[in-house]
């Protein structure tokens, strides 16, 4: 079994299309491989695949490598992914089957409180992020990601979104009337997406417009 570093966080219907969704995705990533599946979800939301067949070794790496993967094993100095639970002053607290903190001073991101740098970059709840673990808990996250994040600010403006689907953010943009002012909906995560703008589209516009159409938390990322 692997466990994905996106979660199911949603309840009702929402979930029941968000697997439906998974289990579609899934299905793209392993292709023709000779392999039989299963998606679920773990007590702490987490995807769950189950994977047997004569192809299952590279199924599980294939997850791994496009989704990222929740472990109980951490090593000194090694990268790992978990997705965003909570911010205070004193960091951003991951969930990488554990709680994990990164310290302020760990995050790398320029000047200002967690909260600042988490609307200045549009980090949206449960997004998926990769940081390097410490033995004395002084986590950092990762360089990789840190780049992630400045590319974010030097594109054309974003509209980041949790809680919804590709498909139910594309509908979203769709029936707002903005389908020429997008790029693409980027998928971030099952239920993170990014919206990108087209030049000349103005994000914060964008997002106030979406918003009443979308129950999301919503954050825009305006190009530095």
């Amino acid at each position: 079994m692997v466990v994905l570093a996106t979660k199911c966080y949603v309840s009702g219907d929402a979930r029941e299309r968000a697997l439906d969704g998974m289990t579609s995705l899934v299905a793209n990533d392993l292709g023709e491989l000779d392999v039989e599946f299963d998606v679920g979800v773990r007590h702490d939301d987490f995807v769950s695949v189950t994977v047997s067949g004569d192809d299952e070794t590279v199924a599980r790496n294939v997850l791994r490598e496009e989704w990222g993967e929740i472990t109980d094993h951490f090593t000194d100095g090694e990268t790992y992914v978990g997705t965003l639970e909570g911010w205070d002053d004193d960091g951003f607290v991951l969930d990488a089957g554990t709680e994990v903190r990164i310290p302020a001073d760990g995050l790398g991101l320029g000047t200002g409180s967690p909260e600042q740098i988490r609307d200045r970059f549009g980090i949206v709840q449960h997004l998926s992020m990769r940081f390097v673990y410490d033995e004395d808990g002084d986590h950092e996250l990762a360089d990789d990601e840190r780049d992630r994040l400045y590319d974010w600010t030097r594109g054309q403006g974003r509209v980041n979104a949790n809680s919804a689907t590709r498909a139910e953010v594309r509908a979203t943009v769709n029936r707002a009337g903005h389908a020429n002012d997008i790029v693409t909906v980027e998928r971030l995560g099952l239920l993170e997406q990014s919206v990108i703008c087209r030049e000349n589209t103005d994000a914060p516009g964008l997002l106030a417009s979406i918003g009443g159409y979308l129950p999301a938390e919503l954050k825009a990322v305006i190009p530095q």
